[in-house]
Formats: C-alpha cells, sequence, structure tokens
C-alpha cells in the first residue's frame, strides 16, 4: 500500500507526527518514506510494506497528513505506475529537470582522455547551448588489456573544466560503491561546480550490491543501462533495488540488445520499448544510439545510421539521449568509430528539435 502525504508536509508538523504515530503501531507493517522533489514542490510517499490487505485504506485516508491512498501491486512498487496517473513523475537535480515529458541531451566522450579534448567538447557544448554531457572516468571493458579510464585522477579537471562551461549535470559510469565516494570528494574538493549522475552500465545491471550502495546515497540521481542479455522485465526490477533502497531518481536508459541478428549494428537497437517503459513506470527514458549502432556509416541519404537510430528513440518519446562526440574520434581511447564528429553537433541538436516536435504533434494528434 502506497500513501501520498499533503504537498510540501513537514516533518516537524503535528499532522506528520501523529500519521506516522499511527501507522508505526499498525501489527506487521513496516514503514518506508521516500521524497519526490519536483519542480513545483516536495511530495512524501509512505510505502506500508507487509500484509496490508487486512487495512481499511478508509481509515488511512483519514489520517491528518495524508492526501490518497494507492493499493499497488508487486511489480516495481516503488517506481511502478500503478494505475495512478495523478502521482508526480520526474526529479529535479541541480537545476535540471528530468521527467517524462520533457528531454534532455547528453552528448560527450566515452571515455576522458586528456584535458585538450574534455576542453574541446565542453567548448562546443556550450556554444550549442547544452548544459549536460557524459565523460568516462572509469571504464568497464570486455579485454582486460584495453584502456580502463584515467580513474579519480581525472575527476578534479574535468569537474573544474564543466563548472567553466557551465555543464550542470555529467553522466559518469561507475563500477563500484568506490566510485560513488571518489566523485563526491573531488565535486567537494573542487567546490561542486557541477553535478553528477552515476551511471550504471549494462555490465552491472544485475550488480545488486552496487545497485543498493547506489541507491543508499541520495545526493546523486541514476542513469541504469538495460541490461543487455536479460529481460526488460528484470532490468526494470534492477532499477527498482536502487530505489527500493532510497534513492528513486532513476533514468531507464535503452541501448540495444546483445545478439547477432543486430548486424551489422553492434546491438539490436531496442527503442520501441520507451513507450512500454513509460506506462509500467513513471522513470524518464534515456536512448543511447552510439552503443545501439556501434559506427558512424552513413546511408545513401547521408544521415548516419547513428542519426537515424537517435530520430527513432526521439519520436517515440525519449526524455534523454546519450551519445558520442569526440573532437578527434581516430585517437579516441574507447569506441571512436562510433564518436559523432563536432563539426555534425548543430545538425544533430536541430534533427533533435524537429523529431521532439513531431512527437509533441503526434502526441496531441492522438489525445484528441
Amino acid at each position: 500500500m502506497l500513501l501520498i502525504l499533503h504537498p510540501d508536509t513537514r516533518k516537524d508538523s503535528d499532522a506528520y507526527r501523529n500519521t506516522l504515530g499511527f501507522l508505526e503501531n499498525l501489527p506487521g507493517i513496516s514503514i518506508r518514506l521516500h521524497e519526490v522533489t519536483g519542480q513545483q514542490q516536495t511530495l512524501t510517499e509512505v510505502y506500508l510494506l507487509g500484509d496490508t490487505k487486512a487495512l481499511d485504506a478508509s481509515e488511512i485516508t483519514a489520517l491528518p497528513a495524508v492526501e490518497r491512498v494507492i493499493r499497488i501491486s508487486d511489480d516495481y512498487r516503488i517506481l511502478g505506475r500503478h494505475k495512478d496517473d495523478q502521482r508526480q513523475s520526474g526529479f529535479t537535480y541541480n537545476g535540471v529537470h528530468f521527467g517524462q515529458d520533457n528531454l534532455n541531451v547528453f552528448a560527450g566522450l566515452c571515455a576522458v582522455d586528456n584535458p585538450r579534448n574534455v576542453e574541446a567538447t565542453l567548448k562546443l557544448l556550450q556554444e550549442n547551448g547544452q548544459i549536460c554531457t557524459r565523460m568516462g572516468a572509469y571504464k568497464p571493458r570486455t579485454n582486460p588489456y584495453s584502456f580502463q579510464g584515467h580513474g579519480k585522477d581525472c575527476l578534479p579537471w574535468v569537474f573544474e573544466l564543466a563548472g567553466k562551461y557551465g555543464i550542470k549535470v555529467i553522466a559518469m559510469e561507475v563500477t563500484h560503491e568506490n566510485h560513488i565516494e571518489e566523485i563526491d570528494q573531488a565535486l567537494e574538493q573542487t567546490g561542486r561546480p557541477t553535478g553528477v549522475m552515476l551511471q550504471v552500465g549494462t555490465r552491472n545491471t544485475q550488480n545488486f550490491e552496487l545497485l543498493k550502495a547506489i541507491g543508499r546515497q541520495q545526493t546523486y540521481p541514476a542513469l541504469l543501462k538495460r541490461g543487455f542479455g536479460i529481460t526488460l522485465n528484470e532490468s526494470l526490477n534492477a532499477a527498482e533495488y536502487m530505489a527500493s533502497e532510497g534513492n528513486a531518481n532513476v533514468v531507464f536508459c535503452l541501448r540495444g540488445m546483445k545478439t547477432e541478428a543486430g548486424n551489422p549494428h553492434r546491438n539490436m537497437v531496442d527503442f520501441a520499448h520507451i513507450p512500454v517503459v513509460k506506462r509500467l513506470t513513471r522513470m524518464p527514458v534515456c536512448v543511447d544510439p552510439s552503443h545501439s549502432v556501434g559506427l558512424r556509416d552513413r546511408a545513401p541519404d547521408g544521415i548516419s545510421d547513428i542519426v537515424h537510430a537517435t530520430a527513432q528513440g526521439v519520436i517515440a518519446g525519449a526524455n534523454m539521449v546519450l551519445v558520442d562526440f569526440h573532437p578527434e574520434p581516430e585517437k579516441a581511447l574507447v569506441d571512436g568509430p562510433q564518436a559523432l564528429l563536432p563539426g555534425e553537433l548543430p545538425a544533430f541538436l536541430e534533427d533533435i528539435r524537429l523529431c521532439h516536435e513531431l512527437y509533441l504533434k503526434r502526441q496531441t494528434l492522438y489525445r484528441s
């Protein structure tokens, strides 16, 4: 059972104390609290865990701080919709809103290589009005002899450069609980000039201890990539792991499925699942065309496969695009063949704008 408290209910109010006091004395029921911070207000959600079938919903609704009561299913208890469209979806972090009704672009380096290329990338993003990016410091690789990323050594200058060029949020993959602490320390040492979204790569989608660690901290939102060899349901439950530990600020990323049927692309593009994820959960949905396609080859129409895949995702309602750009892709230490060129960024962003405009028109068409 899920309780939605009245908006902006203060924890020091009599209504809050009386409500929690009643709930804490329910036999066989445990309580878990989640705060959902939106652009306009903060909502507190109270989850009653245990055998709640016998509870009288009208009695719970009559509690002074309770606005409404929702019976929830077992799947995606926190992140799921549960046939209730009134629940607030999305979140705001470091001044940037992430929801199922807007779109953010995260273009940048799959792997940080040197300050010169990082600065060139961030400068280009600023010139094109962008405030988000991707920067890989920790890079899990299939080959143990491949470049594994600069790790914590690059974090201070990456964060300082991001602040210099007005970047609000950096999507950065982490592969171990220690990386969260290293990112936090580097941000603190540099005066927190930017923000970080902790990215869980496809290899770690079922690294449950990492998911729990990201869930326990409340500072940084998370970007969870779909596992490339597991079902959608299993990947959505991975997101629920983080939410169940306390951090429900999660973006779900589709990045292609591992199968030979996707050849010559790196993976089988799975962007048809965008509306499915939005229907089942309240999570914003991201698409990663770079790792889905894996190369920047062009069709006879002059448009690259990556740009075409991006368009498919945005027209289907994607809320975030994660894409590789590199000033010198031929020298990139990771995934150079799929990195788009700096000169392609203005057209790419305009293409996204046109596709998002078309999505909104399609939405209006079917709602009418």
